[in-house]
């Protein structure tokens, strides 16, 4: 009887237990996916409260699946989502945030650049009420050129973005699950998630931390994905680029119209003395040219952006997951 009392009281327990749910995604991250396991677990276990910690892996090309699969077998409480291939940084974290089960869901990435014991921090604002506790970087150790091409592209976004941007904020945060829920209803197969979270998200608490150098594996965070991330993040959330494309054209057609009326009235009025010089002429051409090139590439990445989420294209395919029961 007392046996039964106790599993009884158990299960109660478990049901009114909130649960927190901790996405983690991975790409090439075999040196690193057991260390952040180990401590996420290590911070998590002692807390009253149930868990799961979730990787969703974008089809690595090393060990870091064969991994997984024993995290997975040695721990319930570790998930795992494989993707079919490559869908991208920003849509799979995406998904993975829609995958949790929890009360709340928190992203931290593999390399434990960002500080998983922030993780206890974000718990008690949103204990306190917040719906969102995110991380932003206070100090960096990172590449000096990276960070300053990073300062750079936040410092431009700000000033051109409709909406308020986050500086020095990379997803890694606590997410309460009516946002998460607010995330599943979207119907973004781009998604921005920083755009998002100033956009749609709740009042949130802000905590400063110091972002670490990467200690094992290497980043397949290059240049190319931090453009992607830029281009994605000014075509969603910015019209003054398209609008200083037409303000510049526009106000260059006007000086090149008195330009060309000065040079016509003048070369009628000095027809033997005034000699139009061709160098002059393909400068200017190949100035106006240059122009409309740059800013038709940008007409282009939104062209492509807007292509992207009207296709309505799933966000990822799985090709396998553990320990969904």
């Amino acid at each position: 009887m007392r046996c039964i009392l106790f599993i009884y009281l158990i299960f109660r327990l478990l049901k009114f237990m909130k649960k927190i749910s901790v996405l983690v995604p991975t790409y090439n991250e075999e040196d690193n996916v057991i260390a952040v396991s180990e401590e996420l677990i290590k911070l998590l276990a002692p807390l009253n409260y149930d868990y799961e910690i979730l990787f969703i892996d974008n089809n690595s090309k090393d060990n870091t699946r064969n991994i997984l699969i024993k995290l997975c077998n040695d721990n319930k409480n570790i998930k795992a989502i494989f993707n079919a291939k490559n869908f991208g940084f920003s849509r799979s974290i995406f998904y993975g945030l829609t995958q949790t089960t929890g009360d709340c869901a928190i992203l931290i990435f593999a390399d434990m650049q960002e500080p998983p014991k922030l993780i206890l921090d974000f718990i008690k604002e949103w204990e306190n009420g917040y719906k969102i506790a995110i991380g932003k970087k206070k100090k960096s150790d990172e590449n000096p050129i990276i960070a300053l091409v990073r300062l750079i592209f936040y410092k431009t976004i700000k000033n051109i973005s409709d909406i308020e941007h986050i500086e020095n904020f990379n997803g890694f945060g606590l997410y309460d699950k009516k946002f998460i829920e607010v995330l599943r209803n979207l119907e973004d197969s781009e998604p921005y998630l920083r755009g998002i979270v100033a956009e749609l998200g709740y009042k949130r608490k802000e905590i400063l931390y110091e972002h670490k150098k990467r200690e094992r594996g290497k980043s397949s965070f290059n240049f190319y994905r931090m453009y992607d991330l830029a281009m994605l993040g000014i075509t969603s959330y910015s019209k003054i680029v398209l609008r200083l494309a037409t303000i510049f054209g526009f106000v260059s057609s006007i000086i090149t119209f008195i330009l060309g009326l000065i040079t016509l009235i003048t070369k009628l009025l000095n027809w033997n003395n005034y000699p139009i010089g061709i160098a002059a002429l393909i400068v200017g051409m190949f100035f106006i040219g240059s122009v409309q090139l740059f800013f038709i590439g940008l007409l282009g990445e939104y062209i492509l952006n807007i292509n992207t989420r009207v296709m309505k294209r799933p966000l990822v395919i799985e090709e396998k997951r553990i320990n969904f029961d």
